[in-house]
């Protein structure tokens, strides 16, 4: 398992944040108009570095777990640039940007993810 995720390297973990970060975002959009609701982010760079796997070995089953306190640690209230006179915080514009963004990045990803899988198909098909 240790080589194939030496293989695919830390794109495997980038799609599932982006995937995460797409839920974020499209709950932003689906809640614009609920009086009150606070738009949130997901803060990639931080959480792909908090994914990152440690440099110290374990010698507890127990030692080096991650967190939910720092899971949550890379989710962030998002800063109205005008705030909403309902207490929203949910910019339309700003979200549909970071999603669109968002999602050529997690297409751009998975095409990286896709050209490891067939050059390993690949390989495979040479010695088979």
């Amino acid at each position: 398992m240790d080589r194939l995720d030496n293989f695919f390297g830390v794109h495997a973990t980038a799609l599932k944040l982006r995937g995460s970060r797409m839920a974020i975002l499209a709950s932003n959009i689906a809640n614009a108009a609920t009086p009150g609701y606070k738009a949130r982010d997901l803060d990639f760079a931080g959480a792909l570095q908090a994914s990152a796997p440690p440099t110290l070995s374990a010698t507890r089953p127990r030692h080096l777990q991650p967190s939910a306190e720092a899971a949550e640690a890379t989710l962030r209230w998002r800063v109205p640039v005008q705030p909403s006179l309902d207490g929203n915080s949910v910019e339309l514009s700003t979200e549909q940007m970071q999603f669109a963004e968002n999602a050529l990045r997690y297409r751009s990803t998975l095409a990286m993810l896709n050209g490891r899988i067939s050059s390993l198909m690949s390989a495979l098909r040479i010695d088979g």
